[in-house]
Order: C-alpha cells, then sequence, then structure tokens
C-alpha cells in the first residue's frame, strides 16, 4: 500500500470538487430534485399509496424495499474485510470509535429529540431511531475527500454494520422503552416491537451486508484485487447514489402531503438534526487530536461518528411504525440535512488540518 505526504496548501477546496465525480459534485442537487419530484408525483397521482403498498417485503413496499436494498449494496461491496485486523491493533481509534457511536451520539441523540420534539412523540421516535442507526454508506465519500484514512474508514464501517445487525434491536428497546421509564418519561407507543426492529435490521443490513462481503471475496479470488477494485467498482458504486434517489423520491411520495401540510414540523426535526452533526463532528475531531491520532484517523474517526446511516433509520422506522407515519418522516429528513451538513465539514475538516495538525503520511 503506498503512501503519499499531505501538502496542505494543495489541498484545499477547490481540491475537494476537483476530486468528485459529476454524479457525486451535483449530489445535493440530485437530493433536492428527487424530493421535489416526490411531492410532485404524491399530488398528482391518484391512489399512489395503494399502489405502493400492494406488495411488501415484510412491512415495507417491494419498491421501496428494492430502493433501500440497491442503496445499501455497493457501498458494502467497496469494503476491504480483511484488513479489520489493521484498525482492530490500533486500540485508540477503535476503543475512542466505539465509545462515541455506540454509547455517546446515541445517548446524545436521545437528549436532543426530548429537549427539541418533546410534544411530538412520533418525531421524537423517529429521530432516536437516526440516532441508533450508525455511518456505514455515504459517510465513506465525505472521509475521503477530506483525506482521512480510507482503510480505517472502511474497516470501522464494517465494524459497525456487524455491530448493528447484532445489536440494533436491543439499543432501541433501551431508548425507546427502558430508558424513559426509568427517567420517569412516556414510552414508545404498544405497536413497538423489539422483533420489528431487529427483523428489519436483518433485511436491509444483514443481506447487503452478506452480498458485498461475498461479492468482494469471490471477485477478488477470480480476477483480482486490481481488477475489483479498478474495473467492477467504478460501475457498481453509482447504483448506491441510483437507490437513494429513487427512495428518497418514493419516500417524499408517500410523505408529500405531511410535508407540506407541516413545514414547521420538518423545520423542528431539522434543527436537532443539525446540532447533532456538528456538535458530535467536533467532539470526534477534538477526541483524535487529544489522542495524538494524526490528522488522517482523527477526521476518519470524525466523520464515522458523526455519520448516520439514514437508509437503515428509514427502513426500520416504516418497517416498525409504517410508510406514512411521522417516525419515518423524520428519517427522511435526515438525508436532507445530513448531506449539506456533512459536505461543510469536509470544509471545516480541511481548514482544521491547516491549523492544527502537522503533515503525516496518508494512505491512497
Amino acid at each position: 500500500m503506498s503512501t503519499r505526504t499531505e501538502t496542505l496548501p494543495a489541498q484545499g477546496e477547490e481540491a475537494v470538487v476537483g476530486k468528485l465525480s459529476t454524479l457525486d459534485r451535483f449530489l445535493p442537487v440530485w437530493i433536492i430534485a428527487a424530493m421535489a419530484l416526490g411531492l410532485l408525483l404524491g399530488n398528482v397521482v391518484p391512489g399512489l399509496n395503494t399502489a405502493l403498498e400492494a406488495v411488501k417485503v415484510g412491512e415495507v413496499s417491494l419498491p421501496i424495499a428494492v430502493g433501500l436494498l440497491v442503496m445499501m449494496y455497493p457501498v458494502l461491496a467497496k469494503v476491504r474485510y480483511d484488513q479489520a485486523h489493521r484498525v482492530i491493533a490500533d486500540r485508540k481509534l477503535m476503543i475512542s470509535s466505539l465509545v462515541i457511536n455506540w454509547l455517546l451520539a446515541p445517548a446524545f441523540m436521545f437528549v436532543l429529540a426530548w429537549l427539541f420534539l418533546a410534544d411530538l412523540p412520533e418525531y421524537r421516535t423517529g429521530l432516536i431511531i437516526v440516532g441508533l442507526a450508525r455511518c456505514i454508506a455515504m459517510v465513506m465519500i465525505w472521509n475521503d475527500l477530506a483525506c482521512g484514512d480510507r482503510e480505517s474508514a472502511a474497516v470501522l464501517v464494517a465494524i459497525n454494520s456487524v455491530f448493528q445487525v447484532v445489536a440494533f434491536g436491543a439499543l432501541g428497546w433501551f431508548y425507546l422503552q427502558l430508558l424513559p421509564s426509568w427517567l420517569g418519561l412516556p414510552t414508545t407507543s404498544a405497536d413497538f416491537s423489539f422483533w420489528a426492529i431487529t427483523l428489519s435490521v436483518l433485511i436491509f443490513l444483514g443481506i447487503p451486508l452478506l452480498a458485498g462481503f461475498l461479492t468482494r471475496t469471490l471477485g477478488e479470488k477470480a480476477r483480482g484485487r486490481d481488477w475489483y477494485e479498478g474495473a467492477f467498482l467504478p460501475k457498481l458504486g453509482p447504483w448506491a447514489l441510483y437507490g437513494l434517489l429513487f427512495t428518497i423520491t418514493l419516500l417524499f411520495a408517500l410523505q408529500g402531503e405531511t410535508i407540506t401540510a407541516r413545514p414547521l414540523d420538518v423545520a423542528r426535526i431539522a434543527l436537532p438534526l443539525l446540532v447533532y452533526f456538528v456538535v458530535v463532528f467536533g467532539a470526534g475531531m477534538l477526541t483524535g487530536k487529544w489522542l495524538g491520532l494524526g490528522y488522517a484517523k482523527t477526521t476518519t474517526l470524525a466523520f464515522t461518528a458523526a455519520g448516520n446511516n439514514f437508509e437503515l433509520a428509514i427502513a426500520v422506522a416504516i418497517g416498525t411504525f409504517g410508510v406514512t407515519s411521522g417516525q419515518a418522516l423524520a428519517g427522511v429528513v435526515g438525508p436532507l440535512i445530513e448531506v449539506p451538513a456533512l459536505v461543510a465539514l469536509v470544509y471545516a475538516a480541511l481548514w482544521a488540518r491547516k491549523r492544527f495538525f502537522t503533515p503525516t503520511a496518508v494512505s491512497l
């Protein structure tokens, strides 16, 4: 694996734009267009809800289920699963990532949800679910643009993926039922199901995780890593964006009436999300700097802590509470805020590198 030395002045904001493909460069534009198209379809196509709900995978309509799986699979196929030992051996990075991702960040989102949405239980629950869904997808792009450690990001994403399959259901039960009852707060409605969340995670994360692992393993065995990463992944990668835009279009079509009828509710969901991304990212950067991880690993720690798997949060909210629920709407607002927020944090990371970190060798 080759290395290069960071050249701070040459890696400014202009380099960020230059490294993006056309699809990625205008990602916020495509997401806004998908949301607008969804709102339009929801208003002009009669009976759309009935058509989308006609066939289901579990509790999720088949078209949305397909979109979610297509969105997850390419990103998980990029993970180098054979590199896990390198990050696991870095105890500072490993422990700090686990603590921030699975202890501090979900707890912080729980606090924000109750502070900002105490009177809106469906949105509050949806926000808590977003906080439990740790990063596994788009965070890889933001980390790379900010010159983070690519291998560490891939391994942390893989670990988060496995941990979510194992622990997401239990954490959902803890933050939505057990902890509120301890604090004397209202718990989630009786319709909440521990097993519904676990099943949703197994379907919408477990299946693409297994598919991604098998694809990389068999692909590299058949043609080698150079072919797999140089020829196969560039063709597969854009499908994550296609799946994302397809899913957002359908979700906004189903949520269109609520979004247009309750713009203040959408704004109230967006505010704690914005606070969450900024504070958790900042905590990750400060922690990495304090531990002496260096810029590349510090940036990876910050982005993998701040990023959330809104695809999974949407799937869980839909599967557990229904496609037109307030919980699902809170999940849909996630990418609306996360994409511009994390793009801005890429620039913030590059700014911090120039001022607070010395040049170090990073992976290519």
